[in-house]
């Protein structure tokens, strides 16, 4: 199953209540966001609010657009877009962009298993 991970902007004057807001989501959204295909989701905030996030999703795209559909989606992202920069007039949910795997221990470690085989 692909892992997936994403960077994000958050204010850095907001830091705390990001966190805060993040301690008890919603108990539909964490529904919204099993049903729709996302395992293994966290989130990880620096202290200069660069947002890191990684998930391991069958399909991402398909993900995300199924989060698109539900209105609880459309209602957190209204509450969070404020805790956020450079949008580029994106919600959050949409301005993920997934970055390249360089490397993966488990997957380098597998294959070399396999060659001494």
């Amino acid at each position: 199953m692909p892992r997936i991970c994403f960077t994000l902007q958050v204010d850095p004057a907001r830091l705390d209540e990001y966190r805060a807001r993040h301690e008890r989501v919603w108990p539909e959204m964490l529904a919204a966001l099993a049903e729709s295909g996302w395992r293994d989701y966290s989130l990880f905030l620096r202290e200069d609010g660069l947002l890191v996030g990684v998930l391991t999703t069958d399909d991402f795209a398909a993900a995300q657009a199924a989060m698109q559909d539900r209105d609880v989606n459309a209602r957190w992202q209204a509450e969070m877009a404020p805790f956020f920069l450079n949008l580029d007039d994106e919600t959050a949910d949409r301005a993920m962009r997934p970055l390249d795997e360089v490397f993966n221990l488990d997957a380098q470690l597998a294959a070399q298993k396999g060659e001494q085989a």
